[in-house]
């Protein structure tokens, strides 16, 4: 039987990868990595052998998307901030029986989901590539990415596929660390404003709304911040409309879930957004829904 041993909300911001280089950003996302650096040591001491990824950088427009493909390898250089992130190598096995499990599942309970394992022209996006260089850098854990960003998608469509993530890996012999990647608030700067204001929010409102959803999860208060999400998502900008952190407490029990989550790297604002690493304990096992 497989588990869930570690679940957690990250930040993968495009400075944490210059804040590697010199130049006059060096060291600037040093706690974020070092964040980074504390989960995946804690996926690897608990166990696991593959890491799935809830990428809010993969735009799906219809259904839900798993990259399923055997192995992830190439040259990275994102379209978006291309200044930032040029020439990321990287080289991650895949967890194509999982991808296709995860899939099977969902779309049985209603929701379309596709698993892609003959597909190698489809690459990992930077919300997947920046936590596992970080990561998954040493003994190279297994890696299934998931679409986080979608258009039409309903959040209980995004807590069915989180069920299913953890069912899939409960019928498996899997151990997996769960990463939802993603901000909290995400109103980026406007374009003449952007380099100034990479080290600030952009509007005091999101701040606040930000640190109020952390002392929700930091009391356990899951039930609330769901009845919350999608005004909070609404009027905060949250990224892919926080699919991500849907799918992450669908996979831990939705509102019966009431674990106190642990904050392992403090808010911090980026070119506007807001930012954190926040691992949230596993219940043994996960809370489970009755069907209707």
């Amino acid at each position: 039987m497989g588990e869930i041993v570690l679940a957690a909300k990250i930040t993968h911001v495009p400075s944490m990868f210059i804040s590697e280089q010199p130049g006059p950003h060096h060291g600037c996302r040093q706690a974020a990595i070092d964040g980074h650096h504390e989960i995946g040591r804690r996926a690897r001491a608990a166990g696991a052998d593959t890491f799935v990824v809830i990428d809010t950088h993969w735009l799906a427009n219809s259904g839900y998307h798993l990259n399923a493909n055997p192995v992830h390898a190439g040259t990275y250089t994102s379209t978006e901030f291309p200044q930032l992130i040029k020439g990321l190598e990287f080289h991650h096995p895949g967890a194509t029986d999982l991808g296709h499990a995860v899939a099977e599942l969902a779309t049985a309970r209603g929701v379309r989901t596709m698993a892609h394992d003959d597909v190698p022209s489809l690459g990992l996006e930077y919300g997947t590539l920046v936590p596992m260089r970080y990561m998954n850098a040493e003994d190279q854990l297994d890696v299934l990415s998931i679409s986080g960003w979608l258009n039409d998608a309903t959040f209980d469509e995004s807590r069915i596929v989180g069920e299913a993530i953890r069912d899939a890996v409960v019928a498996s012999d899997r151990r997996v660390a769960l990463l939802a990647s993603g901000s909290l608030s995400h109103r980026i700067w406007p374009n003449a404003e952007t380099a100034a204001g990479m080290f600030e929010v952009s509007r005091p409102f999101n701040e606040h709304v930000d640190k109020m959803v952390l002392d929700l999860w930091t009391a356990g208060r899951i039930g609330e911040f769901i009845a919350l999400l999608p005004d909070y998502a609404d009027h905060c900008s949250g990224e892919g409309n926080m699919h991500d952190t849907a799918m992450l407490l669908g996979a831990l029990g939705w509102d019966r879930y009431d674990r106190p989550a642990e904050i392992i790297t403090d808010w911090f604002p980026s070119s506007g957004t807001g930012q954190c690493n926040v691992v949230f304990p596993v219940p043994t096992p996960a809370p489970t829904r009755v069907p209707a």
